[in-house]
């Protein structure tokens, strides 16, 4: 009921936009502007804070290990869900009227998220709580300036692929996050595992905001003769 709902309400309120002409792409294209700083940036923060939102799927098992319920555990859960939900929309529209930069809103999500991942060591409830926070603030804030620095970015009639292409970087980020922590932990604990990932978060944070400066705005494609 949930989706026929959504699905009703969108195609009521979106307004019909037809496509653009289509022109024509080499490989050799298409490679370069999967590769170039515009792509690669944004794609890479929102490949890192998917894949921070998957990672948080082990605070049940910290939890557990404090000796936690899962009535605690699951609501450590859903709060940063919530978190991540109601932030998002708000972070969009304060990066829309120019209050966050792109460097400052994708490099300052990680950083944020990468403190979740290290308040895991706060003892007890309060630090999967605190963690739970920090993560969903650092996903909601990260997500939506990812996807308008994407779109800005992007040559209008190639924005389906470019975003395609994005999904593909965050696929990589849901499925990679959870492996690198689970392989870490099983050479020692949780704990480091969540801290080495933190870690990783950091310096793709430092990287962003080191190669962030401002991309001129793309410029349309020749069409094929």
């Amino acid at each position: 009921m949930l989706g026929v709902t959504v699905a009703a309400w969108a195609l009521l309120v979106l307004p019909i936009v037809p496509p653009l002409p289509r022109t024509r792409q080499t490989v050799a294209d298409l490679a370069r502007r999967l590769t170039s700083p515009g792509f690669v940036r944004p794609t890479l923060a929102l490949a890192a804070a998917t894949g921070a939102l998957s990672v948080s799927g082990f605070s049940p098992v910290i939890g557990a290990e404090r000796d936690l319920g899962p009535l605690i555990t699951g609501a450590m859960v859903s709060l940063l869900a919530a978190g991540a939900a109601l932030l998002q929309s708000r972070a969009g529209r304060a990066h829309d009227d120019g209050r966050i930069g792109d460097r400052t809103g994708m490099a300052g999500g990680l950083v944020v998220t990468a403190l979740g991942c290290a308040a895991v060591l706060i003892p007890g409830v309060a630090g999967l709580l605190t963690a739970a926070v920090l993560i969903g603030v650092g996903v909601g804030l990260i997500t939506p300036i990812g996807f308008a620095n994407l779109a800005k970015t992007s040559q209008k009639e190639r924005l389906g692929q470019t975003m395609g292409s994005a999904e593909v970087g965050r696929e990589l980020g849901d499925a990679g996050g959870p492996l690198l922590v689970g392989a870490i932990a099983a050479a020692v604990t949780l704990t480091p595992a969540l801290l080495a990932f933190g870690g990783l978060l950091t310096a793709t944070a430092g990287l962003i905001a080191a190669t962030g400066r401002r991309i001129p705005e793309p410029t349309t494609e020749n069409p094929a003769a």
